[in-house]
């Protein structure tokens, strides 16, 4: 298995123990400023954009526009956990060209538009899409008085470490 997929299994694991340490009212929880959206949102569309790459065309296109949107994994634990374990699934076990190119169909701002990548950067796209609303989520924690035990979850790798004076 090559280090990308590596990489974002290791990524993806992090929502595993969310979900496994939240309950749903929590994962549902959309009151926290200024964008109401919840922890479950955000799962929900992490895990949709890996489902895109998964729904690629016959003619080798991906659209991550074409998001599945399922809400019941917003609120519903089992059914996020559900969710997670097929990603997952499909990422072990598809064998992807990292160097293949594929056409990857996404709206930057000004409507739809067609852009040439490879796997490997669109698996390390989807990895650090992750990452990114793991940051959000974990200002969303603070907002709620959640409490994980990871101080890396919502961290790019290379982000420096603060150290403490003692």
């Amino acid at each position: 298995m090559n280090l990308i997929i590596q990489s974002t299994l290791k990524t993806l694991q992090k929502s595993q123990v969310l979900l496994d340490n939240l309950s749903n009212s929590q994962l549902s929880d959309a009151s926290v400023s200024p964008y109401y959206s919840s922890i479950g949102c955000h799962i929900r569309h992490i895990l949709d954009f890996y489902d895109c790459i998964f729904n690629i065309s016959e003619d080798n296109k991906v659209d991550l526009t074409a998001r599945s949107r399922n809400k019941d994994v917003e609120c519903d634990c089992g059914c996020a956990q559900d969710y997670l374990n097929q990603i997952i699934g499909q990422l072990s076990s598809t064998k992807f060209d990292i160097d293949e190119t594929v056409l990857v169909t996404d709206d930057l701002g000004l409507g739809q538009t067609e852009i040439p990548y490879t796997y490997g950067s669109l698996l390390a796209q989807a990895n650090s899409h992750t990452i990114h609303h793991y940051a959000i989520i974990n200002y969303i924690f603070d907002s709620l008085g959640i409490v994980i035990n990871d101080s890396e979850f919502g961290y790019n790798p290379t982000t420096p470490k603060q150290v403490s004076a003692e």
